[in-house]
């Protein structure tokens, strides 16, 4: 079992900055591929940026990539996504997610463990 608490999220305005944070407990933090996946209301909960365990590879959404980091600390059990120039069409709960499996980081049916999520709101 892997316990995840996400934190960090807040209300911004457009072009702002926030910094999430991810704390696991329980199983092996260090062996897990690490995601960030977001839904805003009405929507499909989507893919945001996923981590290989030693922090090797990276992934983002392409509606992202430039803007946001993802970043891993496995001596503190701790993920992060660093979010600049943040757009109102970033606003939804963002929640991280565990996997010890290998595949498609894309897709949330790879993710055993997730967090309660935390929100997110970009105003213009």
């Amino acid at each position: 079992q892997v316990q995840l608490v996400e934190s960090g999220g807040g209300l911004v305005q457009t072009g702002g900055s926030l910094r999430l944070s991810c704390a696991a407990s329980g199983r092996s933090f260090s062996s897990a591929t690490m995601g960030w996946f977001r839904q805003a209301p009405g929507k499909e909960r989507e893919f945001v940026a996923a981590i290989s365990w030693n922090a090797g590879r990276t992934y983002y959404a392409d509606s992202v990539k430039g803007r946001f980091t993802i970043s891993r600390d496995n001596a503190k059990n701790t993920l992060y996504l660093q979010m600049n120039s943040l757009k109102p069409d970033d606003t939804a709960v963002y929640y991280c997610a565990a996997t010890y499996g290998s595949g498609r980081v894309y897709h949330t049916s790879m993710y055993d463990y997730w967090g309660q999520g935390t929100q997110v709101t970009v105003s213009s």
